[in-house]
């Protein structure tokens, strides 16, 4: 066991012949929340499979939660891993309450096959009130907007009580308001005591929060930069990174980024 949340080392991971990934090294201590930002095609989703234990480095070593890959169990792993994606939300039946959408979370099942217990009500009562969509208890998921069937997602995830938490792209679709609502929801999240540690995956800088202060730049599948979210905003290193000429303009410690 290490100190370390994930550690990539030299990670590279090919199919056939094309490498999706390049040498990766990437270092997430405990505390520390993180945004990976990358355009589409850039190597985001490979990269989060690789995280999850479900494709394997083709070279590197690959270290979560203080366990290498190789001296552990992945299935036990991902116990410990809460990965919210909008491709989730298919695969849920759109009959089921939000509630339950939420408590089955915690045995990781479509849908819910264990007698409900006072003790899951009452944590699905307060994930969903952290969120702010405990207004949507006893509505089905399928009635739910876009925004508030990713709120109740993240509380579904957090219900495992998971050590590290993966946004993928959780405003993909939200119209300005329901984003910034979202937004709002995962930013009173980190500022909880037992928060897990959080990666927010985007290609959007204006979505990356103050709370996440630090920030991987991700470009066909190499780590261009990464470090301190501060350090990196900004025109000079963004248009070298875009490969394009840009103007980033900070507002409140939110990166606007303009096309020049």
């Amino acid at each position: 066991m290490d100190n370390t949340i994930i550690e990539l080392k030299d990670v590279t991971w090919k199919t056939g012949n094309k490498e999706l990934l390049k040498r990766v090294t990437w270092t997430v201590r405990p505390k520390e929340h993180w945004a990976l930002l990358g355009l589409n095609g850039s190597g985001k989703t490979t990269l989060l499979n690789l995280i999850n234990g479900y494709i394997w480095p083709s070279r590197g070593s690959v270290t979560v939660l203080g366990h290498r890959f190789g001296e552990i169990d992945l299935r036990e792993l991902r116990q410990s891993i809460g990965w919210v994606s909008s491709s989730l939300q298919d695969k849920l039946y759109g009959t089921d309450k939000a509630q339950i959408v939420v408590i089955s979370g915690k045995y990781a099942t479509i849908g819910l096959y264990e007698r409900l217990t006072d003790e899951d009500l009452n944590r699905a009562e307060a994930l969903m009130r952290t969120m702010g969509c405990l207004h949507l208890w006893d509505r089905e998921f399928r009635t739910c907007s876009q925004g508030e069937k990713q709120k109740v997602l993240i509380a579904r995830a957090l219900m495992a009580g998971p050590k590290l938490l993966i946004l993928d792209e959780p405003c993909n679709g939200l119209d300005l308001f329901s984003r910034e609502k979202l937004l709002e929801s995962i930013g009173e999240l980190t500022r909880q005591e037992q928060a897990p540690t959080l990666i927010y995956v985007t290609h959007h800088t204006e979505e990356i929060l103050p709370v996440f202060g630090h920030t991987l730049l991700l470009r066909q599948g190499e780590a261009v930069r990464q470090g301190a979210t501060g350090e990196l905003m900004n025109s000079a290193v963004l248009s070298e990174f875009f490969e394009a000429p840009v103007q980033v303009d900070n507002h409140d410690e939110r990166f606007y980024v303009r096309v020049t």
